[in-house]
C-alpha cells in the first residue's frame, strides 16, 4: 500500500522546515520551501482544520480540498476552475457550501 497523500502548501513547508533541522535541504528542496512558505495562505493547523471541514462535504475529493485549502477561493468561478475536469458539474448550492466554508478561514 502506497503513503501517497496529497499535502497543502503548510504541509510542504512545515515538512521541509523540521528536515532541514536535521540535515542541509538540497537546492531544489530549499526552493520548495521558499514558494510553500510565499505561496501558502494560512498556517498548518488551520489549513489541515479546513481540509477536514472541507472533506466532510460528500462531493470533495482530497485532491481538490488540498486545492481549495491553498488558493482559498472567494468567488463561484474559482470553485467552478478546480472542478472543470471533474464528471460531473458541481451544483451551485455546493459551490455556495465550500465559501462558507471557506469565508471562516479568510
Amino acid at each position: 500500500m502506497s503513503d501517497e497523500r496529497y499535502v497543502t502548501l503548510s504541509e510542504v513547508e512545515h515538512m521541509l522546515a523540521e528536515e532541514s533541522k536535521q540535515r542541509e535541504l538540497t537546492s531544489e528542496q530549499k526552493l520548495a520551501k521558499d514558494h510553500a512558505d510565499k505561496m501558502k495562505k494560512l498556517p498548518m493547523d488551520k489549513a489541515q482544520k479546513l481540509f477536514k471541514e472541507l472533506k466532510g462535504l460528500d462531493f470533495i475529493s482530497d485532491a481538490i480540498a488540498t486545492k481549495i485549502v491553498d488558493i482559498l477561493p472567494t468567488h463561484n468561478d474559482d470553485i467552478r476552475i478546480l472542478f472543470a475536469k471533474e464528471r460531473s458539474i458541481i451544483e451551485k448550492k455546493h459551490i455556495d457550501q465550500i465559501l462558507k466554508i471557506v469565508e471562516k478561514y479568510l
